[in-house]
């Protein structure tokens, strides 16, 4: 193909046009990035979350060590899944010591990465969200001794809920998001020049927007009342004109908590949805 049909052939995608902000963090930006690189956006990647070990790995360690004790395992993202793997394998643990557990993954991403490293999964729900984590065990858990791997700073749905549904819920940190100051000279850059500001933000967690509003400037959002963090928030983010894209409704809850608008949601919570909402919600702006 010439360089003239190429032209043709690209300037037909859905998303030519488009100038995409891609906030993932560094090591999982590419399947975001891809998708809608290969639907002719214009995609720039300026990470707002940096995936960290935990301080200390021992709560992590000694839970593993006990695994024969627990009856359930849910994990709530791939992160949690690489830091698990991680640590059997230091231990020197097998699939072994998972064979009698059940386990539950929190949307098709979590899932493949468990089987991808030999585990069986028992339940993803019909919904990527916490609460239909909590809706699809409910009735599974009574006098159940569960296990949950996540992130050091998460949302509490899941422990409360379980142990309201007579589970003993143990919840261990796997591993931590920090903000990437090395991001925000970048990020300012990136909004402050017309020739680079996106027409498209993503968010695919309440990290990347709490730690998007940061890198603006908001260091005091943290801790402060809801109306405070909207005020904040409105007072350094400039973002007129550019659309903000959210993975699912949790993600939303908090833009909209800090004040920012959530132009496009996605319907399936997951990246593939993210893009079709993306598409759905953008019209090709003229270069």
């Amino acid at each position: 193909m010439n360089r003239r049909k190429q032209s043709a052939a690209r300037s037909r995608l859905p998303l030519t046009g488009v100038r995409v902000l891609v906030g993932r963090a560094r090591h999982q930006a590419g399947a975001l990035s891809g998708e809608l690189r290969n639907l002719g956006a214009t995609v720039r990647e300026i990470p707002f979350i940096e995936i960290r070990k935990p301080r200390s790995f021992k709560p992590l360690d000694s839970a593993l060590k006990s695994l024969g004790g627990y009856d359930w395992l849910i994990l709530t993202s791939v992160n949690g899944v690489e830091a698990m793997w991680e640590r059997l394998a230091k231990l020197r643990l097998t699939k072994t010591n998972l064979k009698r557990l059940h386990i539950a993954a929190i949307g098709p991403a979590t899932k493949k990465a468990i089987e991808q490293r030999g585990g069986e999964v028992d339940v993803v729900p019909k919904e990527y969200v916490a609460e239909s984590v909590v809706r699809s065990l409910w009735r599974r858990v009574k006098g159940k001794r569960v296990l949950l791997v996540r992130a050091k700073v998460a949302r509490d749905v899941i422990p409360r809920e379980l142990r309201k549904a007579g589970a003993n819920v143990d919840v261990v940190e796997a591993y931590e998001t920090v903000v990437p100051q090395s991001s925000r000279t970048r990020l300012r850059s990136a909004l402050g020049t017309s020739r680079r500001r996106p027409h498209v933000v993503t968010f695919t967690s309440s990290s990347t927007v709490r730690n998007f509003v940061v890198l603006l400037g908001s260091r005091e959002v943290a801790g402060q009342g809801q109306e405070r963090r909207g005020q904040v928030a409105r007072a350094h983010t400039g973002l007129d004109g550019i659309q903000l894209a959210s993975i699912g409704p949790v993600t939303s809850s908090t833009l909209r908590e800090l004040g920012l608008r959530v132009d496009i949601e996605a319907k399936e919570f997951t990246i593939p949805g993210l893009v079709e909402a993306i598409v759905r919600g953008v019209a090709s702006p003229a270069e």
